[in-house]
């Protein structure tokens, strides 16, 4: 799709029904994001999702594209902790993801994970990285804040891009920085397409956690998310909105949506 030129769409889901009207929508990529802790869990961060929840939700998702014959990507995160010990562990973590149906894990972190992510890749697990806000450590980054605003930040964030890419992964979520950086760094990606979120309209694709772009999160609506269900009937037309919108380019809208 990114050789061809057409965005790819991506949306988050975590049961089978959701998982199955977005694939009737036209979703190309669901992400079973550890995002559940905040949307499904009440909980304040990502931070304390288990592998045993992620894995459950992974399976639900999974169900309901099997009864769907659905046709997208499944992608899963590794949660907090599961991957961060050592390369065995990272493995050990991506087999339950897999078997319970994923096909492509997502991990966040830079030039640290890039011997993750070749042990993985180099054991047939296709592999999602994610640079940016990164939200399990978003302590550690003082909040929710945009990264790569400065000179170094951005430097580093175009290394660790193609660190992961020469590692072996294929797909490279973008969270929160500045568009231009984003643009800039997805036109120097040869073999791994970005996928932005409140990173601007140059990435390869879009994401954006499912219950944001229905307007019935129960926290601050980011800057970057535009609600689909506002203008349309019902939850198919929505996610088929979005599609159309991340596919023709008209979301996300650069001035409104990123920095």
């Amino acid at each position: 799709m990114r050789r061809q030129g057409e965005k790819i769409a991506m949306l988050t889901a975590y049961d089978a029904t959701f998982a199955a009207i977005e694939d009737a929508a036209g979703v190309d990529c669901i992400l079973v994001g550890d995002s559940l802790g905040m949307v499904c869990q009440g909980k304040t961060s990502t931070v304390g999702v288990s592998l045993d929840e992620m894995v459950y939700h992974t399976r639900c998702v999974a169900k309901g594209l099997e009864k769907a014959d659905g046709a997208a990507l499944l992608v899963a995160d590794l949660p907090f902790g599961s991957y961060h010990q050592s390369r065995d562990q990272a493995m050990a973590s991506s087999v339950r993801l897999m078997e319970a149906g994923a096909q492509m894990i997502k991990l966040e972190g830079g030039d640290w994970t890039t011997e993750v992510v070749q042990f993985l890749v180099e054991r047939g697990v296709p592999v999602c990285g994610h640079l940016g806000l990164t939200p399990q450590t978003v302590s550690a980054l003082g909040g929710f804040r945009v990264q790569g605003k400065d000179d170094d930040g951005a430097a580093k964030l175009m290394r660790d891009a193609k660190a992961l890419e020469a590692a072996g992964a294929s797909l490279l979520v973008l969270e929160m920085i500045p568009a231009k950086l984003a643009a800039d760094l997805t036109s120097q990606m040869q073999t791994c397409a970005t996928i932005g979120i409140g990173a601007g309209s140059g990435t390869a694709g879009q994401v954006l956690v499912m219950h944001d772009m229905l307007g019935i999160n129960i926290g601050r609506m980011p800057k970057f998310v535009r609600n689909f269900m506002s203008d349309t009937d019902s939850v198919l037309a929505a996610f088929s909105a979005y599609v159309q919108a991340v596919k023709d380019g008209t979301f996300p809208e650069d001035a409104r949506h990123s920095w």
